[in-house]
């Protein structure tokens, strides 16, 4: 795959915005990088990225006003995932989806800044299950044997971060992955092909042990799979190249089809494009 050959509206699935005019929360864990829009829209130009998740940085809390400010300036080629208070209302439910917000970020790594806590997601998800939202749900892979049920009947959709986010990555057989694999089979379930780098103990270039659940990730389940970039790279120094990422993914599913699916189809889907 070559970047002059990607398809029309492809889409990053998962963004993080910064902008300095926007105060960070008391209880943010991290100085976050640099990460303004404009800095962004650079990318998407330099890659032919057409459409963008915007998902709120755990650094604003429960302030959704930078990433809304974004989506705002992209208008409908762009969707957020917010983090809501289990106790928001419905008004406050309904002026965010009508800003373009389609999903709720649940951040339960300990001490990664998460906010909402494992025990309000199934309430939740029956909340924005009537919107057409999904939990953005990031875990330690790990866990899926013992999350999977939960997972399994939340009446929402479901996007889970970074090929399942095994904090030590696991071989494609391990009983924790297969039950992601099973977790994918229920409909209304995705998973984002992004971040090999926080994850891999092998490293770059090709991140071969992260790399090896993407690829069974795409033959197991290519219509429930989606990319994204996880820019701007928070707390990794140096940045990783953007362009590089994006090339991974032919390593990942070779076929063009598929690719398209990915990039194009299957967000299209999950996010309301």
């Amino acid at each position: 795959m070559t970047l002059n050959s990607l398809p029309r509206g492809v889409c990053d699935c998962h963004v993080h915005v910064y902008e300095d005019r926007f105060p960070l929360a008391a209880s943010a864990t991290f100085a976050p990088p640099k990460g303004p829009l404009s800095a962004y829209r650079q990318v998407q130009a330099q890659l032919g990225l057409e459409r963008v998740v915007l998902v709120q940085a755990t650094a604003y809390g429960f302030d959704n006003d930078c990433m809304l400010d974004a989506i705002g300036q992209l208008g409908d080629s762009a969707r957020g995932v917010a983090i809501v208070s289990p106790d928001a209302t419905d008004v406050q439910l309904e002026r965010l989806h009508a800003a373009g917000v389609r999903g709720v970020r649940y951040m339960t790594i300990p001490n990664a800044g998460g906010l909402v806590s494992w025990d309000s997601i199934e309430a939740m998800s029956a909340r924005i299950a009537p919107l057409g939202w999904a939990i953005n749900l990031q875990l330690d892979g790990r866990d899926f044997p013992q999350r999977r049920a939960v997972i399994e009947r939340l009446p929402s959709k479901v996007v889970i971060d970074h090929n399942g986010k095994f904090l030590e990555p696991v071989a494609p057989d391990d009983p924790a992955f297969l039950a992601l694999l099973r977790v994918l089979e229920r409909e209304g379930r995705w998973i984002k092909l992004s971040a090999p780098y926080e994850t891999s103990k092998l490293g770059p270039p090709g991140y071969e042990d992260v790399s090896a659940l993407s690829r069974a990730l795409v033959r197991a389940h290519p219509d429930r799979c989606l990319w994204a970039s996880n820019w701007p790279h928070p707390n990794r120094v140096p940045p990783p190249s953007n362009a590089a990422l994006l090339e991974l993914l032919s390593e990942w599913a070779p076929d063009a089809a598929t690719r398209k699916a990915i990039l194009v189809d299957n967000p299209a889907v999950a996010f309301g494009f």
